[in-house]
C-alpha cells in the first residue's frame, strides 16, 4: 500500500467519526502518519481539553482508524 493509498483510508475513517465529534461540537483533522504505523491528529472545537477526549481517541478514532488501515499500531493526539 502506497502512503497515498493509506492516507486515504485514514481520512475515510476520520469522515466515518467527524459526525460524532461535530455533534458534540469537536471535529479532528489529520496531521501526519509516521512510518506506516503511527498516526497524529488534532482534536478541535469542544474536544479541546474534554476529559473523555483520551477515551473517544482511543475507542472511536484509534478503533475506526484501524478498522480501514489495520497496520496503524497508534494515534496520538497533538495538543495545540
Amino acid at each position: 500500500m502506497t502512503d497515498n493509498e493509506l492516507e486515504q483510508k485514514v481520512q475515510i475513517a476520520l469522515e466515518e467519526i467527524r459526525p460524532f465529534l461535530q455533534s458534540d461540537g469537536g471535529d479532528i483533522s489529520l496531521l501526519s502518519i509516521d512510518n506506516g504505523t503511527v498516526v497524529r491528529v488534532q482534536l478541535e472545537g469542544a474536544c479541546v481539553g474534554c476529559s473523555v477526549n483520551q477515551m473517544t481517541l482511543k475507542s472511536g478514532v484509534e478503533m475506526t482508524i484501524k478498522k480501514h488501515a489495520p497496520q496503524i499500531e497508534q494515534v496520538i493526539n497533538v495538543e495545540v
